[in-house]
């Protein structure tokens, strides 16, 4: 059964910790320096917050998929929905966490992300596609076929992507 996603980028990690736990009635499921995650059951969702150096607000949703064939299927709908505009990013290293994903970007220019974690891991990854194991957050304005990503602190950049 899939999970909604949504990532939300803060300025203030501690105060926006302190706000979703109580909020939420739990402590976060996983918590570092510039992250946090809450792994919530009803309803079922991955809520995460970074102070990243992306612009404070909402910073993509998506679907969190049980496994490799939920991500297919995913990857489908995404194809369907957005003429085909879909940016893969296999094995990504984001977030904590090594994942396979996809992303698209709807009409307002939100991303969104499916994604299939294999495991976590010790760091939170780079904002660069180029490199190919990163957390790429595509651009409204390329698309996601020709991707650009948001990099972590800075304007965004076309080209390979992120500068």
């Amino acid at each position: 059964m899939k999970r909604f996603h949504a990532h939300i980028s803060v300025n203030d990690l501690q105060a926006n910790i302190e706000f979703y736990t109580g909020l939420f009635g739990q402590e976060p499921s996983k918590r570092k320096e510039d992250y946090a995650k809450w792994m919530l059951d009803d309803p079922r969702v991955n809520f995460a917050i970074s102070s990243r150096g992306h612009r404070p607000g909402l910073n993509h949703l998506g679907f969190q998929a049980e496994d490799s064939t939920e991500l297919k299927a995913l990857k489908r709908l995404a194809e369907v929905a957005s003429g085909g505009e879909v940016l893969d990013q296999p094995g990504a290293s984001c977030c904590y966490a090594h994942s396979e994903k996809h992303w698209t970007m709807d009409p307002q220019g939100i991303a969104w992300e499916h994604f299939h974690t294999m495991s976590d891991s010790l760091e939170f990854g780079v904002d660069s596609h180029a490199e190919g194991k990163a957390c790429c957050i595509p651009l409204a304005e390329s698309g996601a076929a020709g991707a650009c990503c948001v990099p972590q602190d800075g304007p965004a950049t076309r080209g390979t992507c992120c500068g």
